[in-house]
């Protein structure tokens, strides 16, 4: 596993490829990626996946939520669609911030 120094794409393969596919850097600028980053880099995979997983269907929370909001069809659903509205912008800055901590960590790649 390496990481392109310029962008932090990472690269998996025997060796670091002739370019970044991301950012076209030549082969000198990626560093190979040490075993205990690697290791915290694949087991934090699927909770990644997850997260953005979540994201999605939080951003289609919203946007139906909205719809709703504008529909107007009584006080009671316009309640129940501000606060879907709420709820789904609220837990999509967790996963926001949740996901900046694993890229901190090196739980990312």
């Amino acid at each position: 596993m390496y990481k392109c120094t310029v962008c932090g794409f990472i690269y998996e393969g025997e060796e670091a490829p002739e370019h970044c596919p991301k950012c076209g850097a030549p082969r000198e600028k990626f560093a190979q990626v040490s075993d205990d980053t690697k290791a915290k880099i694949l087991r934090s995979r699927f909770s990644n996946d997850l997260h953005m997983e979540l994201k999605s269907l939080l951003d289609s929370v919203l946007q139906i939520a909205e719809q709703g909001i504008e529909d107007n069809l009584d006080p009671g659903c316009v309640k129940v669609f501000t606060e879907a509205k709420d709820a789904a912008v609220l837990l999509g800055q967790m996963v926001k911030a949740e996901l900046e901590t694993h890229m901190k960590k090196e739980k990312w790649g």
